[in-house]
């Protein structure tokens, strides 16, 4: 794996890459979570897989005003990796927060394939509630974790709490994605960003490349209620919905992720 730097405005973001073929840039979610739990390696046998290390984590710039961490920002620094790739349109997939910069990405940008993973088209009151709702069947433990964040965390009390909650975002979680968690950072100044509301439902329709929405069945946070409002909004989109299945299906479902993403891009 190589790992390149791009400066825009004075901050530096870093991006890796590795594998061969042509090239997919991966956008990790978040906003803050460090992008490593995001690489697939499965991918990086026919593609070359450009990954993202955004503003505000890991060993990426900072942003002066944690403010400023919005989706229009990363938009700017995913450009600017796109144009320091010099590859012209290249697929781009997105998951979760990663999604919504992907969908604002390719409404101002020219892609070549769009991969749109455990995402949606809207945030808000409703999307945040059904969170909340669906969380507190996976105990009092994790639902108080989830609900207890705030601004004022510090990036290891965020990251404890990320810790804490990570078996929800599986259908079945199992000894094995232990070490997965015990390697998650997140970083806290992106959550402190002042975005607008994030609706592009109506601005969706535009998007008329090829686009592949994939969403874990039960996906307690980006489920499948968003995963089909992105489908009905986006003409030429394919949506596959994968069973027993939570919001890390490259993880939890490998064997059907992959070739599903791998079916698509070719």
């Amino acid at each position: 794996m190589n790992t390149h730097t791009v400066e825009l405005d004075g901050v530096q973001q870093r991006y890796h890459v590795a594998g061969n073929g042509p090239i997919c840039v991966a956008h990790s979610g978040g906003p803050g979570i460090g992008w490593e739990y995001l690489r697939m390696r499965p991918l990086e046998e026919h593609l070359t897989m450009v990954y993202v290390e955004p503003v505000g984590t890991g060993e990426s710039g900072r942003l002066a005003d944690d403010a400023d961490y919005t989706l229009d920002t990363y938009v700017r620094y995913l450009h600017a990796v796109v144009e320091d790739l010099g590859a012209g349109p290249i697929a781009l997939l997105g998951h979760s927060h990663g999604g919504f910069a992907a969908q604002k990405y390719a409404l101002a940008h020219p892609v070549d394939a769009l991969v749109l993973y455990d995402t949606s088209p809207v945030t808000g009151a409703e999307f945040f509630g059904e969170a909340v709702a669906n969380i507190q069947q996976a105990g009092p433990e994790i639902l108080a974790a989830f609900t207890a964040q705030h601004p004022s965390m510090t990036d290891d009390e965020l990251t404890a709490v990320l810790r804490t909650i990570m078996p929800a975002y599986f259908a079945d979680w199992r000894v094995e994605f232990e070490p997965l968690r015990a390697a998650l950072r997140i970083w806290s100044a992106p959550s402190r960003g002042q975005d607008a509301p994030f609706d592009v439902r109506a601005e969706l329709p535009r998007l008329t490349d090829p686009a592949l929405i994939i969403v874990g069945e039960q996906d307690f946070i980006c489920g499948p209620k968003w995963a089909r409002q992105l489908h009905q909004a986006m003409p030429t989109s394919r949506l596959r919905v994968i069973e027993n299945c939570g919001h890390l299906a490259h993880v939890e479902r490998p064997e059907v992720f992959y070739p599903e993403v791998l079916k698509f891009l070719s």
